[in-house]
Parts: C-alpha cells; structure tokens; sequence
C-alpha cells in the first residue's frame, strides 16, 4: 500500500524517539536535511557513516578531478565514522565492501534505538545494519532511489534479485519513496501491500531560492564576466560529463537548432562539469558559431546558484537517472526544465507544456525540438519558470519530516503492539 502525506500524532511526550540513519559517507546533498530533523523537538538522530570518503577530497570518477565540497556536510547533527577494517575505507572509490566496517549491530543495540533507517542495500554495510536491527527487532526503515529503468541485467541476475528481494522484504519494515519512478520500482519487487511512505526527494529549497535572488542582483554583472551578449537566451547543463549524463545529446541538438538559425537572438548553452567526455565534446562544439558554446568546469555548490539565475532553460538528458537533484536546484531559480524520460523526477516535477518538457532518451531531435519550443518567447520561459517556482514549493524537506514522521510512528507502534 502507498501511505500518502498526512499530519501524524506527535510521539509520546516522555522521551525522543531515538532514530538511527546508516549512509556511505557525508553527502553534499543530504547535509541540509540531517540538520533539519536533528532540529526536530521529538525525534533524537543519530548518524553513521561507512566512510569519510567526501571529507579528506578525493578524485571523483564522474568529474574526473579533485573535489572537496565548500558546504558544511557534519554541522548541526550527531554522527559518527563506523570503524573500518584493515585499508577498505581510505581509497577514493566505494563498493559493496570497500569500506568493511565493524560494530554495527553493538551501536544499534546500545544506542536504544528506536528505528534504523537505512539509505541504500547495495554495500555490505547496509545489509549488516538491516540484519542487526532486524535481529534485535528494531524496525527498519530503508531509502534508495532505484528505478525499473535502470541498466539492462541478464536473466539470472533478474532471478538473483528477485530472490534476493525476497529475503531482504523479511527484514524491513517499511520503504521511504523517493518519487513515483522508485515507488513502482518497490511495488513490482515488494508487492502493492508493502508499506511504502512517499518521502519525495527534496533540496534545501529556502537556500537556493535566497542564493538565487541573491545572484539575480549582479546576473548582469556575471553574464559580462563570462562574456556572454545581453539578450540571448542562455540553455545550462550542470553535470558530469559522462556516457550516462548524454550532454553530446544536447550538444547535438544545440547544433541542429544553430544551423537552422529558428530562435532568435541565437541561444548560448553554457556546460557547467567535467569528466572523461571534456575532450571530445569540445572538439565537437567547435562546429557551433563562435563562442555559443562555453565549457565552464567543474563548479561547487556554492557557485551553482549563479549559474542557475542566468540560464532561461536548465537541460538534463540522462539516462538510467535515479533522480536528478540538480533539477529540483534549479526549479528554485524558477526556470523551465527539459528532462528525458529515464531521469527519475519527471513524473514528480515536470509538467509537460507548463515547466518544461519530457522527451525520449537519445532522441537528438525530441530535444531540440523541445528547445525550439521554449526559447523564442521569453514570456513562455517565465511562465514555465514561475510554474517551476510553484511545483519545487511541494517538494521540500518540511514534507521529508512530515512523512518520515508519520511513517516512523506507524512501525514504531507497529513492533510495540
């Protein structure tokens, strides 16, 4: 069953409820969220890292260079790093077992936990901490973001995972939705009867909406340090640049729409993100008119907001995407959105015609029809904005709070009846 959004009863007012949060490492985009609950009167968190990975600045595989984050990931919460064996934690990779760590079910049972949520079952440390709640029969809470279309898998490994579903279903208590996309994902592997709580992935959208007015005061001033031409319309992708993110596709579809010379004044598309696609994309972009497309690098969190109040249309033409976080970033800036149909919020946040667009993955010209639609009127480009402004205002992490309530309440009560 699919337990909608709702207010709860507040918890017993003779104690916190102790809430335990197993993740991978400290997450750039989960750091506001933890410092949100933690502020909660009623819920005492507790969070436990498998690495430290995102801390000491590591050569990310996706971006291809050194990143080191230049937000806060520990502030405001409780946490602590799972100790580690032998050298599996102090690479710049994670796996299933890299890290191992130890004392996991010693910490849920002496930390008196009431609930363990779990983010993801694909390290060995998820799976040891469902096991040990499990066994101490403390409900478990579990959060992932996968999709039915993710990548293709063989027949057997098909079966493995559905035996392995059914092995895992016995130890959970209930499933956090990140969006519709991973609810159908758990109701074809869990059953339609399975608790699933729809806790929708969100950003920290009052930060970017200040950010994002905050860079509208010298948009001007950073469109000239960039060299752009006031008055065109600027298309933004903000993303690794691998297979996976498919920004040739847009590049591409930039291209067509450059030849055909349709939207005028002609439309810059400005490239924020590395990765081992760099080279390639820039030797194609030199068919582009001079100038109209810019590769920008790799640019941290604090210096997105810009990036997203100059642009008219944000793109993302992934595939196999989970989500795509950057779009609800972006959805705060109030800008349209174009999106392909294998990234994850596109059921949740794009309103085809109203925000933006939804087109098929790898179809070059979907795309760039899209863009051709959006464009050419700037009175469209607000509206889709505006309309974009107004839908992220549903998303936020007040709801994650109200959801993650409700849904710890029903299996607390749960295991105690």
């Amino acid at each position: 069953m699919t337990i909608a959004r709702s207010t709860p009863p507040a918890f017993s007012e003779r104690r916190k409820l102790r809430l335990a949060y197993f993740v991978s490492h400290p997450i750039q985009y989960q750091a506001p969220l933890l410092r949100r609950i933690a502020k909660e009167p009623d819920i005492d968190l507790k969070v436990f890292f498998s690495s430290d990975i995102s801390m000491r600045g590591h050569v990310d595989q996706g971006f291809g260079v050194k990143v080191k984050w230049d937000i806060p990931l520990l502030d405001g919460y409780q946490y602590e790093f799972l100790p580690v064996v032998g050298n599996t934690g102090g690479g710049d990779t994670l796996g299933f077992a890299k890290p191992v760590n130890l004392g996991i079910k010693r910490r849920v049972r002496e930390g008196h936990f009431d609930a363990v949520w779990v983010h993801g079952y694909h390290s060995l440390t998820s799976l040891i901490a469902i096991r040990a709640a499990s066994s101490l029969r403390v409900p478990v809470l579990l959060r992932t973001d996968s999709t039915l279309h993710d990548r293709q898998r063989s027949g057997w490994k098909l079966q493995f995972k559905s035996l392995f579903f059914k092995i895992l279903k016995s130890r959970l208590s209930c499933i956090l939705s990140v969006g519709e996309d991973n609810t159908a994902y758990w109701k074809h592997y869990l059953s339609d009867k399975f608790p699933i709580f729809e806790c929708y992935y969100a950003v920290d959208n009052d930060y970017f909406q200040r950010a994002c007015r905050a860079a509208s005061r010298t948009r001007e001033q950073f469109r000239t340090s960039l060299g752009l031409e006031a008055g065109r319309p600027v298309i933004l992708f903000a993303a690794k640049l691998m297979p996976r993110k498919r920004c040739g596709d847009l590049l591409d579809a930039f291209l067509k729409l450059s030849k055909s010379g349709s939207i005028q004044p002609a439309p810059y598309l400005l490239v924020a993100g590395s990765g081992e696609e760099l080279s390639e994309l820039e030797k194609r972009a030199e068919a582009a008119p001079a100038g109209s497309v810019r590769f920008l690098g790799f640019r941290n969190q604090s210096e997105l907001p810009a990036l997203y109040d100059l642009c008219d249309v944000f793109v993302l033409p992934s595939i196999d995407e989970p989500w795509g976080l950057a779009v609800n970033e972006v959805m705060n800036a109030g800008k349209a959105v174009i999106v392909s149909d294998q990234v994850g919020c596109h059921k949740n946040l794009v309103r085809p015609g109203f925000n933006g667009y939804v087109t098929r993955a790898r179809d070059v010209q979907d795309l760039a029809n899209s863009l051709a639609m959006v464009l050419p009127s700037q009175e469209k480009v607000h509206s889709m904005g505006q309309e974009s402004l107004r839908i992220i205002n549903e998303y936020s992490f007040e709801q994650n709070i109200r959801v993650l309530r409700t849904a710890l309440e029903a299996m607390v009560q749960g295991f105690q009846a």
